[in-house]
Formats: C-alpha cells, sequence, structure tokens
C-alpha cells in the first residue's frame, strides 16, 4: 500500500530543510522544527520500544500545549492512533470513551492527571498512565500489560486520529480519520486558503477536536509556517495575541468571534496583521460578520464536519462581504451533491435545497467498533451530512440548519438558523437561539431562548415585533425567553437539544 500521504513526513521534510524555524510558539517557549523532528521521533522510537504497535491507540487528556504536537508526530511516524479526549468531560464521560476506544495508554498533564486515573479505574482492564512533559513523556512509556501488539507496516490509510464527535445529534461517536483524509483536506486548504512559510498561525480550538489540527496547524507545519498555540480561549489574550506575536490568520467558531468583538478593546485592537480569518463549526450570523467587515477583517466562511476531516465548503475571502451568509464552494479534491432529505435521492444540478452529500479522499474511515453508525453515515460512496443546504446557480452553497432541527409549523418547514439570524440584528442580542415544541394545533411552533448584551435592554413584545417585520408569521416564535446563557458544545456549537427540555419549553411568553 502507499506510503505517500504519511503525516510523519511532513515535519521530518520540514526539519531539513529549515531546522531552526519555529514551529511551535507555546505559551511564549519556542520550539523549532529541527527540535520538533528530534523529539518525536525520540517518543516514537520509546513507544515502540515499550510494546506499542501499528493501530494501538494512545489517549490524551490535557490542554493545548508543544508536548501534544510531539505526541501527535511520534504517533504518525510509529503508526499509533491518537486519541485526544476533551479535558471538559466528567469522570463518568471519560471512563466511556477510554472504554469504547479500547486505549492501550494514557497520557495526561498533572491538572488532569486525577481525573485520568478516576476514568481508568473504572475499567475492567485500566490503561497504564504516565504524564505528557517535557519531553513528550517523563519516563519511558509503561510497557503493555496484556495481550499481542498489533502488527503491520506503516501506510497512508491507517488511522491517526481518533475524534469523539461532540454528539449533536445524538451520543458520542468515534470518527477515524486516516493519514491519507489529513493529507488531502490540508491539501485542499493550500488551494484555497494558502499559508506560507512566513504566516503567523494563531491556532485558538481545543486540541481534542479536529479544527485543533486539521484545518490550519497541520497545513502550517507542512509549509514551514509558525503556529502559535493558545491553551484556552480569552478574548482579550487573543486580541493582544495577535498585534504582540504579528498573527496572519486565525480560525475559529462563531461564538469565538462574537466574544472578541464583544470585548471591550476590539475597537481598538490592533489588527492590521490580520489577514484573513476562518470562520466554521456553525453559520455564522450576518451581523457578525458586517461588525468584523467594519473592523476591515474578511472572513472567510466554511463548513465542515468531523466526518470529511473536516474541510468540504469555503467562501474565500475575496467573496466574504459580497456573500454574507453563504459558506461557498468545495474545495478542490471534494465532491457534494443534495439529496432530498426524505427519499435519499439525488437531486439534479442547478439551484436546489437539500441534505448535503461529501464525497472524496478526505472522507474518514468509518466509526470506531460502530458498523450501523458507520453505514448509516456512508451511503453508495457518499457521506450524508445531516445538514440541510440551499445551492445557488453558480454552485455556491448555504447551511441552512441541520435537518434534525429544522421543525414543521401548519405544514411549513421552519429553519432555526434564519429566525436565530433575524434576532441578531436586534442591538440588546448578544445570543440566540430558536427550538421547535409541540402544539396541538400547528403540530410544532417555535419558541425563542435570547441572551442579551450587558447594559442592554429588551422585551419579548419588541423582539417579537421584528420578526413579523422580517418574517413570514409562520415563521415568528410565539414565545421568548430570556436566559443567562445558552448551552454549547466544548467548541462553541450550539446545543439545541438541550433547549427542548429547558423549562421555559413548556409555555409561552
Amino acid at each position: 500500500m502507499s506510503t505517500a500521504h504519511l503525516i510523519g513526513r511532513f515535519v521530518a521534510d520540514r526539519a531539513r530543510a529549515d531546522p531552526a524555524a519555529v514551529a511551535v510558539d507555546d505559551r511564549g517557549v519556542s520550539l523549532t522544527y529541527g527540535e520538533l523532528d528530534e523529539r518525536s521521533t525520540g517518543l516514537a522510537d520509546r513507544l515502540k520500544d515499550a510494546g506499542y504497535g501499528v493501530g494501538d491507540r494512545i489517549a490524551t487528556l490535557t490542554g493545548n500545549s508543544a508536548d501534544h504536537v510531539v505526541l501527535f508526530f511520534a504517533c504518525a511516524k510509529a503508526g499509533l492512533v491518537l486519541v485526544p479526549l476533551s479535558w471538559r468531560l466528567t469522570v463518568a464521560e471519560l471512563t466511556t470513551q477510554l472504554r469504547h476506544a479500547d486505549v492501550a495508554l494514557l497520557l495526561t498533564e498533572e491538572e488532569f492527571h486525577h481525573r485520568a486515573a478516576d476514568a481508568a479505574a473504572n475499567l475492567i482492564t485500566p490503561p497504564p498512565i504516565t504524564a505528557l512533559g517535557t519531553g513528550g513523556v517523563e519516563q519511558s512509556a509503561p510497557a503493555r500489560a496484556w495481550g499481542s501488539v498489533p502488527g503491520g507496516e506503516l501506510h497512508d490509510e491507517l488511522p491517526l486520529l481518533m475524534l469523539f464527535t461532540s454528539g449533536t445529534s445524538g451520543g458520542p461517536k468515534a470518527a477515524l480519520l486516516s493519514h491519507a483524509n489529513c493529507f488531502w483536506t490540508c491539501l485542499a486548504a493550500s488551494r484555497t486558503l494558502p499559508i506560507r512559510r512566513e504566516d503567523v498561525v494563531l491556532s485558538v480550538l481545543p486540541q481534542f477536536h479536529v479544527g485543533g489540527w486539521t484545518i490550519q496547524a497541520v497545513l502550517a507545519w507542512w509549509v514551514g509556517a509558525t503556529v502559535v498555540l493558545e491553551r484556552s480561549f480569552h478574548p482579550g489574550r487573543v486580541l493582544r495575541l495577535i498585534a504582540d506575536k504579528q498573527v496572519t490568520t486565525v480560525m475559529g467558531v462563531p461564538s469565538n468571534y462574537l466574544l472578541l468583538a464583544q470585548h471591550p478593546d476590539f475597537a481598538d485592537a490592533d489588527l492590521s496583521s490580520l489577514e484573513y480569518a476562518v470562520v466554521g463549526g456553525a453559520p455564522m450570523p450576518r451581523a457578525l460578520l458586517r461588525t468584523w467587515h467594519s473592523r476591515g477583517v474578511d472572513l472567510a466562511q466554511g463548513y465542515g464536519l468531523t466526518e470529511a476531516s473536516p474541510n468540504v465548503l469555503c467562501l474565500e475571502p475575496a467573496e466574504a462581504r459580497d456573500r454574507v451568509g453563504w459558506a461557498g464552494r468545495p474545495y478542490q479534491h471534494v465532491d457534494v451533491a443534495l439529496a432530498d432529505p426524505v427519499t435519499g435521492e439525488h437531486l439534479p444540478g442547478g439551484p436546489g435545497v437539500g441534505e448535503l452529500l461529501v464525497r472524496g479522499p478526505s472522507v474518514f474511515l468509518g466509526y470506531w467498533r460502530d458498523q450501523r453508525a458507520t453505514d448509516t453515515a456512508l451511503r453508495n460512496g457518499w457521506l450524508h451530512t445531516g445538514d440541510l443546504a440551499r445551492r445557488d446557480a453558480e454552485g455556491y452553497h448555504q447551511i441552512i440548519d441541520r435537518i434534525d432541527d429544522v421543525y414543521i409549523s401548519g405544514g411549513e418547514n421552519v429553519s432555526p438558523a434564519e429566525v436565530e439570524n433575524v434576532l441578531f440584528g436586534h442591538p440588546a442580542v448578544a445570543g440566540a437561539a430558536v427550538v421547535g415544541r409541540p402544539d396541538d394545533r400547528w403540530g410544532e411552533v417555535g419558541v425563542a431562548y435570547v441572551v442579551t448584551r450587558p447594559g442592554c435592554h429588551t422585551d419579548a413584545d419588541e423582539l417579537l415585533d421584528l420578526c413579523r417585520r422580517e418574517l413570514a408569521t409562520f415563521k415568528v416564535p410565539v414565545a421568548v425567553h430570556f436566559v443567562a446563557e445558552l448551552p454549547h458544545s466544548a467548541v462553541g456549537k450550539l446545543l439545541r437539544r438541550e433547549l427542548r427540555t429547558h423549562p421555559a419549553s413548556e409555555g409561552t411568553q
């Protein structure tokens, strides 16, 4: 099998070309390409010497760090599968994921060691636990305590990352991304949103999420750029880092850009080095896009999902102002289609609305030990995303909503995102979410949950009047409830399913 797309080559090739260039800036501590290659090779050798073989799962519980990057490339070089777990999870949730992944080794930072140990102790056969430290691991990895080591040669289709999805449409599943998946998504990104050797990439998404790796960071390490790692997202600090580190590009989800725009330093922050910013993970409210445009920053809007490694659609910065709210056209090496959400039949070309399907070499291998979920997602050579999209005559796509989030009121489909965009247009609204609830007369009706900006005031009547002016009657919510915050996943995706059980959804206001 081919070995042309092995990700371990990325850092080795860069180390030969420019060993003194800075690969990672981790809270002011630099790691050069020469050091990254040497440390990752040494750690790969220690893991292999300790008995870990091709295909073994190596789990982590850690914040973003240079040590985690070293481990990523060590796994790539040794044929191991990195399983980054979310430090936001409870012991019970970690136990479930460790059991499902059947990990051979768990590496953790001191901050999370007790939680990791408690989770591992719940397993019948706990994996060895060791510390992730300045040398990659603080001591040689403990030898496997059970069974034979999976063998085999390295090749492109070996899994490299096992990423637990956020579970916005159900329980978490473990998506497997191969070396080839990661290679092709980086190659596609380089053709649309290129990163150069002189670029400084600010990485704010957590490394337990696909966005912490393959959207910009791995591409940056392929071409020899510098990646500035942020351990957690603090809007004021991010605004300062853009100026201090002369950041040229950053990727985030809408909630990241909302928090930055709401920060008191935003209006005067020095964003002159920022050539473009990438937004994905959820539809970006139009009002928020305009706020960033007013600061002279073009946002490269896009769409992706973990199962596609994740890049699918992109609206280049030059088009961002003319197509506000659109996700763009497919990346190179990515095919998309629309299908009827009910019958699954492909829709003809041209304008249309349907479920977005994806095909190409960046589509994942499947879900680990979950054939039923894999067969549901991968059908007839296409990945079924579960997202409803609109396509225009020029082939541009707009993500309308999750199909599961669309509700039917009086026989008409209502997209919560469309209603939320109207609510975001009110200057007092900092956050908005709309869900459908059962109704005896209409089948379902919309209920809105709103977070207001500090120091601003509005009420339900005012917001409902706004909706009546902008929307058809059947799309206007029957109630508006004001809440302190909205539920989000670990990377900022809105979790509407949690609002469906909110006590306020039982009545109206």
